[in-house]
């Protein structure tokens, strides 16, 4: 029998054969005087023709070319999946009480079907926050995604999916997956991934919201609506919400449930501004400031591992070779075109390096035990002030170890160091009041 579950609630430029209500239209459709992608939704550029004469979308290109010559298949989502016991939920953990009233808050607006956000600190639990939720959904038999602009944040997500709800079929997409698609009721997937869905989930988890590519592409924003069932809702995820979500707050058009406490009810580390004069005259000679150095002999005498962020990847090999001067050896250095990336971060994992010398790729949607962190060049307009407050929250995630160092090494004062530490001071604050510890 012919399975045609790879066309549910997708849309597919492979047709199959006697698939049973089957939708069809145009890959690349005439609007006006121009040609617009029927996946992705953009317009294609008058120079992006092929010698047959056909156009063809170079912006979703990654995901398989389509030209004016194609048709895209789909068939309505048909939930074909069988009801789960508890949701498939084999997560055995507790959430504290301030995690339990949060929980009860997403749930509760996610079966009203409503658009919300949780706005939670870095190491609140956001995940296992929203697992009694997704229980729920999937209990009910609906389909859920859950995405993340970052192919980090999916790669450290599914396995903990897949432990933590080992009765449900899941799958993983993301650019240059090993494993191919097929049709699950949970799918963990980078956001462009779902340019190739169409009205197929209930219900779309947006972990990290305000991450790049996401918080910056109207392409990547359509994509999560049209993935969206008409009766389905989101749920978006982030301690560092953008201007665009605080005033959809404001207005009424967005629920959100607030938790500015860690799990483990311990404060966030505070950043500590170091001001490091010339730092880049001195690499340039070949060293770093004695104050920097001191304090990475510090960690690895003491064993700590640590990751050092730095503003551009061109800054990777000049600094390791500093390091490796320096007697700093099992380190490794990480951005987001190396294609040992994964390797490299699972390895660090592991302990297989002291530390691991990186672009802002790892500012959220990881942990790492006992790291400590420093940013050199934190005045870099390349760090926001929403990346210094995620990159601070690599820190103490922890409940064996809730404290450790955040260091911004900076030429100057920069207002957007200083709104970082503004920040973590303000939720702190806030986490005092109900009961969080110093670390």
């Amino acid at each position: 029998m012919t399975d045609y579950s790879e066309l549910f609630g997708r849309r597919s430029p492979v047709t199959l054969p006697g698939a049973p209500d089957v939708m069809t239209s145009p890959a690349i459709a005439a609007v006006g005087q121009r040609w617009q992608c029927q996946r992705c939704g953009q317009l294609v550029a008058a120079t992006d023709r092929l010698p047959n004469g056909d156009w063809y979308c170079r912006t979703c290109l990654q995901l398989g070319r389509l030209t004016s010559r194609d048709r895209l298949y789909t068939i309505p989502e048909p939930n074909c999946f069988a009801r789960l016991m508890a949701g498939g939920l084999t997560w055995n953990g507790q959430l504290s009480s301030i995690q339990r009233q949060a929980a009860r808050a997403v749930q509760k607006h996610a079966l009203a079907g409503e658009r919300q956000l949780l706005w939670a600190v870095t190491g609140a639990g956001k995940t296992e926050i929203v697992y009694p939720a997704l229980a729920e959904a999937l209990a009910r038999g609906w389909r859920v995604a859950w995405v993340s602009p970052r192919v980090d944040v999916c790669l450290e997500l599914a396995p903990r999916l897949r432990r933590d709800f080992a009765g449900v079929d899941q799958c993983v997409l993301y650019g240059g997956q090993p494993v191919p698609y097929r049709y699950c009721q949970l799918t963990i997937c980078t956001t462009h991934q779902l340019l190739r869905f169409n009205r197929a989930f209930d219900w779309i988890i947006v972990d990290e919201v305000d991450a790049f590519p996401l918080a910056t592409s109207p392409m990547l924003q359509v994509a999560i609506d049209r993935a969206q069932k008409t009766q389905g809702s989101c749920l978006y995820l982030t301690a560092t919400p953008g201007e665009r979500l605080q005033r959809e707050i404001k207005r009424g058009k967005l629920a959100v449930t607030y938790l500015p406490l860690r799990y483990h009810g311990y404060l966030l580390p505070p950043i500590q501004l170091k001001i490091s004069w010339r730092w880049r005259q001195q690499l340039q000679r070949g060293r770093l400031p004695a104050g920097l150095q001191r304090q990475f002999h510090l960690w690895w005498t003491a064993r700590r591992p640590f990751l050092i962020f730095v503003p551009h990847v061109a800054d990777l090999p000049v600094i390791m070779t500093v390091l490796m001067k320096m007697g700093l050896s099992d380190g490794a250095t990480v951005h987001a075109a190396d294609p040992k990336r994964q390797e490299k971060v699972q390895g660090f994992r592991d302990g297989e390096y002291r530390f691991l010398l990186t672009t802002t790729i790892l500012e959220r949607g990881v942990t790492f035990p006992r790291v400590a962190v420093a940013i050199l060049g934190a005045d870099d307009p390349v760090f926001s002030t929403a990346a210094l407050v995620q990159i601070a929250g690599r820190v103490g995630r922890l409940a064996s170890d809730p404290g450790g160092q955040v260091l911004a090494y900076c030429h100057s004062n920069a207002r957007h160091v200083h709104r970082a530490r503004a920040m973590i001071a303000r939720l702190n604050r806030q986490g005092r009041r109900r009961g969080g510890r110093p670390c």
